[in-house]
Formats: structure tokens, C-alpha cells, sequence
């Protein structure tokens, strides 16, 4: 059994908001966070993510309750941050490959023109929808759930869901009036 730096006296010393313990916390899981993280995502984000996971420490450094309480709660949160950004990326390849899928004849059109930011204009309009708004839009559109899945999966209301992801669809309506007639299956 090795020698833990990381003991009660540390994690006291954390709670009370010193430098020099969350130093110690920081040196001991930074390079194991990150060996986990790399597990997931890329070594460009793993090393990102791992720095997000010790800001939110930091900032939270009041509530940490114990060693084993620390040490589990930083691993399932860098795990948590990576799955979320796996996640993104497959909404993200889900919009291209409908959007493909539903152009596909145009695509071979030689006579066909897409815009080259249409992409980059629809990720960006639904990047800044509402969260709850764009959550449940992408949840419909891109995993295919239905309200009643979206509802129970945020424990709300079916016409809440409804509510949300028609505020999306008159929102993407509005910023993306230009490019309808190529949108009109997803949107």
C-alpha cells in the first residue's frame, strides 16, 4: 500500500481554502485525471478537461467531504465532461449525415449550390439556443426520441417538451430564414 499525500488533514486544509493543499490535490490527480480522461477524448481535451475539472474544485472547495469523497466525485466528473464531449460530436456528425442524407440527390446535382457555411450557420444557431430549448430540439431531432422520452428524461411535462422544442424550431426558423428551402427536413 503506497503513501497517500492526499489525507483528511489535506482535505480539511482544502475546505478552508488553502493554496498550498489544493497544490498538493492538483499535483496528486492532475496526471491520473488525465490518464483516465485520455481514455475517452483526445490528448488535446483531455488535458483541458482535466483543468475545468480542478477549476470547478477549486471553486467548490467548501463542500468536499472526505478523501474517498474527493477522489470519486473528480474521476466521475472528468468522466462526466468527456462523455459530454463525445456526446457532442455525435450530435454533431448526426446533423452532417442528415443533412447529407437529405440532400443527397442535390449533392449530386452538379448544378446544385450549398452555401459553404451553411454548417457552420446551423451548429451555430443551435449553439445558441437556450439550453433547455436546444437539449430537447437535439434529443427530438438527432437521437430521434420522442417528448414522451424527453420529458421523462428531464422530469418534466410532455408539453413542456413540446413548448421547448417549438421555441427552438421559431427561433432556427427565424436565424436561418435564408436557407429554409434546403433546411426544411430538419428544421
Amino acid at each position: 500500500m503506497g503513501i497517500h499525500i492526499i489525507g483528511d488533514d489535506t482535505i480539511l486544509e482544502l475546505k478552508a481554502g488553502d493554496e498550498k493543499a489544493f497544490d498538493r490535490i492538483f499535483h496528486y490527480y492532475y496526471g491520473r485525471l488525465c490518464a483516465f480522461a485520455s481514455q475517452y477524448v483526445l490528448d488535446t481535451e483531455y488535458e483541458e478537461i482535466v483543468q475545468d475539472v480542478m477549476m470547478w474544485l477549486w471553486e467548490n472547495h467548501e463542500s468536499i467531504a472526505n478523501e474517498k469523497t474527493l477522489q470519486s466525485l473528480l474521476f466521475t466528473i472528468t468522466k462526466n465532461k468527456c462523455l459530454n464531449l463525445v456526446s457532442h460530436r455525435l450530435i454533431k456528425q448526426r446533423v452532417h449525415e442528415k443533412l447529407h442524407d437529405q440532400l443527397k440527390v442535390q449533392f449530386e446535382d452538379p448544378d446544385f449550390y450549398l452555401p459553404g457555411d451553411l454548417m457552420e450557420k446551423l451548429e451555430q444557431a443551435i449553439k445558441n439556443l437556450p439550453q433547455d430549448y436546444r437539449e430537447a430540439f437535439e434529443l427530438n431531432r438527432f437521437d430521434e426520441l420522442t417528448y414522451k422520452e424527453i420529458a421523462h428524461k428531464f422530469d418534466v411535462s410532455e408539453k413542456t417538451i413540446a413548448y421547448r422544442i417549438s421555441q427552438a424550431l421559431k427561433i432556427l426558423r427565424k436565424e436561418l430564414k435564408d436557407y429554409l428551402p434546403i433546411l426544411i427536413g430538419i428544421l
